[in-house]
């Protein structure tokens, strides 16, 4: 019986998901009506995950441009993003940050990590979108759409 308890309880931390999720939020009390997207495509392996952003801040009533790698001075807001693969018997997000800024002055980051990277935890596998959006939605809680 020991034994089983122990193999069970070895099993459950294989197959545990960890990840971690840290979250610097936007301040409140900043309306955000537009963001301009820096997309670089050799800093993100999952082309789907700029539609994701994208589709995160439409959520909250932001509108978003893309444009390739260079902004204009013209971008009050802005944004960047990168991410890795992981893998396993198939590639998955293993990292991805994403980082908002008023001007050159930073106003909030968020960054998703899976730690070890090894594979064997049922939410490694997990599609892009659910690992994303809530982090998305932590960056920009509480953020005015300027509407």
């Amino acid at each position: 019986m020991k034994s089983f308890l122990l193999f069970s309880f070895s099993l459950f931390l294989l197959l545990s998901g960890c990840s971690a999720v840290t979250v610097d939020p936007v301040d409140s009390n900043l309306e955000i009506t537009h963001v301009c997207i820096k997309d670089c495509p050799e800093k993100c392996f999952d082309r789907r995950m700029l539609y994701l952003i994208q589709d995160g801040f439409q959520r909250h009533g932001i509108t978003t441009e893309v444009l390739n790698c260079e902004l204009p001075s013209e971008c009050e807001y802005s944004l960047t993003y990168s991410c890795e693969r992981a893998w396993g018997m198939a590639t998955y997000l293993g990292h991805a940050e994403i980082q908002l800024y008023h001007g050159k002055s930073q106003i909030g980051n968020a960054t998703y990590h899976l730690k070890g990277k090894a594979g064997f935890a049922f939410t490694d596998w997990e599609n892009t979108k659910s690992k994303i959006d809530p982090v998305i939605d932590e960056l920009l809680n509480g953020v005015q759409s300027g509407d």
